[in-house]
């Protein structure tokens, strides 16, 4: 086999690992990413089974084990009497039902884990993307700075304001919740009276708009706290935008108290508007396709925004196990057509936003296996 020369616009969590997951089966790689370093931006990852699943194929998983955290289940509570309507048991029953457990962890430790993977030289810095285009039975990359680079593959992984994206599709047009959410971080000895704080705990409010999810961080020293609720006049869409943590706990006055401990040992947070994009008829045209959330962004509220971007690399690159130039395109279609019907899904089931509400069955989000699922057909959907 010739190996292909492929170029990943994006170094997040899906871009890293699809060029890991290509490296191993002989291709060659490059990343170029407009950061300029890898800093403690966001916060968590919450890496459910199938995700987790991924990582250890990709060589990572001893190291999540070691930085992340395991909740021991995955709790529903009604906002104001604190009733608990699901309680599903991770950890060990995790690994023993789905292989693997779930991990709750900071991004910054998640793509420590992946770049350790990669050689020299496969990762470049401070380089931002104009736009990508057909060339000969390749692609090319343009940077903004005027130069150009041509490959046999060109992967857009470069998040939910791709570049990639738009110079395929056209720009998108995003449609605004009405939601806004607020993330914090807060040290665990803060929260050491509240029962349950070594779950995955989601507090359903009034309405399908309001809602506090809380689960633990590095090993369980630091908690994450995560709130949603209605609010037209906020439409930033950035998750390191400054937020008030007075209009917070205000907008929560009436949640059980246990819930409203959760914020009142917050200092700091954060702000973003949300945004739903609907699921694309086509990810790729040629030699340059999609994956992650330049595909198929979501709301978080199954926590799979991720675990999709990590199912999505190895699915690619299975996909382009053996194969050459020649066959780009085909094998493209058979990753689209493997992947489209499961993260349609998934999107749809985190916009409505009842998922495990009052429990139901997990399997087919959790039992998911990219090194295992059959490969679809050529022109199967």
């Amino acid at each position: 086999m010739t190996a292909l020369n492929i170029g990943i616009v994006g170094g997040g969590v899906g871009g890293l690992a699809a060029a890991i997951a290509l490296q191993k089966i002989g291709h060659r790689v490059t990343i170029f990413e407009q950061a300029s370093r890898y800093g403690r931006v966001g916060a968590d990852i919450n890496l459910t089974p199938n995700a987790v699943k991924v990582c250890d194929g990709l060589g990572i998983g001893d190291a999540l084990r070691e930085k992340g955290a395991q909740p021991t289940h995955r709790i529903s509570r009604t906002w104001d009497t604190g009733e608990e309507t699901s309680r599903l048991e991770m950890a060990q029953a995790a690994v023993r039902n789905y292989q693997a457990p779930q991990i709750t962890i900071h991004r910054a430790d998640l793509l420590e884990a992946l770049t350790g993977r990669l050689p020299d030289g496969v990762l470049t810095l401070e380089k931002r993307v104009a736009t990508v285009g057909a060339q000969g039975n390749g692609a090319f990359v343009r940077f903004a700075d005027g130069s150009q680079q041509g490959f046999d593959l060109a992967i857009g992984a470069d998040g939910i304001h791709s570049v990639v994206r738009s110079a395929l599709f056209g720009q998108d047009h995003p449609e605004f919740t009405g939601l806004v959410s607020f993330r914090a971080t807060v040290a665990r000895d803060k929260l050491a009276q509240l029962p349950n704080i070594d779950a995955f705990t989601k507090w359903w409010g009034p309405d399908p708009a309001i809602q506090i999810v809380t689960f633990p961080l590095n090993r369980g020293r630091e908690q994450f706290i995560f709130a949603t609720t209605a609010q037209d006049g906020w439409r930033e869409e950035s998750w390191t935008l400054p937020g008030d943590v007075h209009e917070l706990r205000q907008i929560y006055k009436d949640f059980h108290p246990e819930a409203r401990a959760l914020l009142d040992a917050c200092t700091e947070v954060t702000k973003s508007a949300l945004y739903v994009r609907e699921p694309m008829p086509r990810w790729s045209q040629g030699a340059i396709t999609l994956l992650g959330d330049a595909c198929h962004p979501m709301v978080p509220f199954m926590a799979q925004g991720a675990c999709m971007a990590l199912e999505d690399a190895v699915v690619l690159s299975r996909a382009l196990d053996g194969v050459a130039a020649g066959g780009v395109a085909q094998a493209l279609e058979r990753y689209e057509n493997t992947r489209k019907e499961r993260t349609a899904k998934v999107q749809r089931g985190s916009r409505g936003n009842e998922w495990l509400k009052q429990g139901g069955n997990a399997d087919w989000v959790y039992g998911y296996d990219a090194w295992q699922v059959p490969l679809a057909a050529l022109g199967q959907a």
